[in-house]
């Protein structure tokens, strides 16, 4: 039987959660009461976080499976391919191209930024996030989408996510808007 390499990695991270979690549980309960709590704690901790790595796992596979793509329209001719951005001030008076790594580097701190801002608009439990820590991802975010050497496919993807996340109504559509982001960046990255 040939697992998914997505099942795979979910299944090396659980291992080393539940080990981490088992080996936190056994230094707590032996400092706090003895062996048994040390055994005790060490249980609860493992099987905590085994539990909640396989609650989460259909989640996390959801996440990283690619939605299925609908045909490209075809692009009008006379509409001519975007140039590379180049950024000046390099070390040396060297500009790099927005093809290479610096753009790639840009671009992954913006899904980044993106994705945490989504985490504070969109919180795991009710009062997960203040609103001043909302407000400090969402200045982050912005700005990190501002920067000139970012790649005018990441932009764009990114100003979709960023009104999708602003909004704050419809999670499965901050969730849609992001992955597009995570895809802009995968095929800037492939492009090269």
């Amino acid at each position: 039987m040939r697992f998914s390499p997505v099942a795979r990695i979910h299944s090396m991270i659980t291992f080393v959660l539940v080990m981490c979690g088992v080996a936190g549980g056994a230094c707590l309960g032996l400092l706090l009461g003895g062996r048994v709590t040390g055994l005790l704690a060490a249980t609860a901790a493992g099987l905590g976080a085994g539990i909640g790595s396989f609650l989460s796992r259909r989640h996390v596979a959801a996440f990283l499976r690619p939605d299925p793509a609908p045909a490209p329209s075809p692009a009008p001719a006379s509409a001519p391919a975007p140039a590379p951005v180049s950024v000046a001030g390099m070390s040396a008076g060297v500009g790099v191209t927005g093809t290479g790594g610096y753009a790639e580097g840009i671009a992954d701190a913006v899904l980044v930024s993106v994705a945490v801002y989504q985490a504070a608009v969109f919180p795991v439990t009710a009062f997960g996030v203040s609103e001043e820590e909302r407000v400090a991802r969402r200045g982050v975010a912005y700005r990190v989408c501002a920067h000139e050497g970012l790649p005018q496919a990441v932009r764009v993807s990114a100003a979709a996510a960023l009104e999708a996340v602003d909004q704050g109504v419809d999670a499965e559509r901050a969730h849609a808007a992001v992955r597009a982001l995570s895809l802009a960046v995968y095929d800037q990255r492939a492009a090269r």
